[in-house]
């Protein structure tokens, strides 16, 4: 994953707890809390380092920033590893047993991660590139109510778990952001359009932007993405 210049080299956290059964960084801010949160999930064959470079922005570094690893190890070539969340089968959907195991691992490292961490859970948003978009899609249609909003990057939307996940009124006017490339090699932006037309049916307050990049997260798209956060989630919850 590309991340704009100036976006890296902060201090990495690594934090592994019998509680939390995810390998994960985390950024605290100074002070007591609770702090507006940013649970970020990187793609397949990345680590937990990969969206970490954003914390020292997101929200002007004023954010807890919390970045699980996916548990599935990947062999990306040359004697590297890289992790994923659940297995990939080029051309068809997810194994629904293997999703399901890798939904309720997450589901319970953000359970233990609410109660080690001085999160505010008025305040806790969802990120997701690629695959670790697909984990915030299933997160945020299953549990609305827990999420003040959700950015899916470079990512798409099973057609799966939105049938498992029907509309409520808790979907209804949340801050979703889908941002992807018109020039992705990996996941078409045809894609990215299936999933903001399903999330219409949800109701939610979407915003949808196309760039010319690959898959990747370019310094237009960052941009879009800090504007994103702090005027449709972090404003207007402290107006709120």
């Amino acid at each position: 994953m590309g991340i704009a210049p100036g976006a890296v080299g902060c201090p990495v956290a690594v934090v592994y707890g019998a509680a939390m059964e995810l390998l994960h960084n985390v950024q605290v801010p100074p002070g007591e809390g609770p702090f507006p949160t940013v649970l970020a999930l990187h793609g397949w064959g990345a680590s937990a380092h990969d969206l970490f470079g954003l914390a020292p922005i997101l929200h002007g570094g004023e954010a807890l920033v919390l970045c699980p690893q996916g548990p599935i190890g990947v062999d990306i070539g040359q004697g590297m590893v890289g992790f994923g969340w659940f297995p990939i089968s080029m051309g068809r959907p997810p194994d629904a047993e293997e999703f399901a195991v890798a939904s309720r691992r997450l589901g319970d490292f953000l359970d233990a991660a609410v109660e080690r961490y001085p999160i505010d859970p008025t305040r806790l948003v969802l990120l997701g590139f690629s695959q670790g978009g697909v984990m915030a899609y299933d997160l945020f249609l299953r549990q609305p109510e827990r999420f003040a909003g959700l950015a899916a990057l470079s990512s798409w939307l099973p057609g799966d778990l939105a049938t498992g996940a029907p509309p409520s009124d808790e979907h209804k006017g949340r801050p979703v952001l889908v941002m992807h490339g018109t020039q992705d090699p990996m996941i078409p932006v045809d894609r990215a359009r299936e999933s903001r037309d399903t999330l219409l049916r949800y109701e939610v307050n979407l915003s949808f932007r196309e760039f010319d990049m690959g898959h990747e997260i370019n310094p237009e798209a960052l941009r879009a993405l800090l504007e994103w956060m702090e005027d449709r989630v972090f404003q207007l919850i402290q107006l709120a």
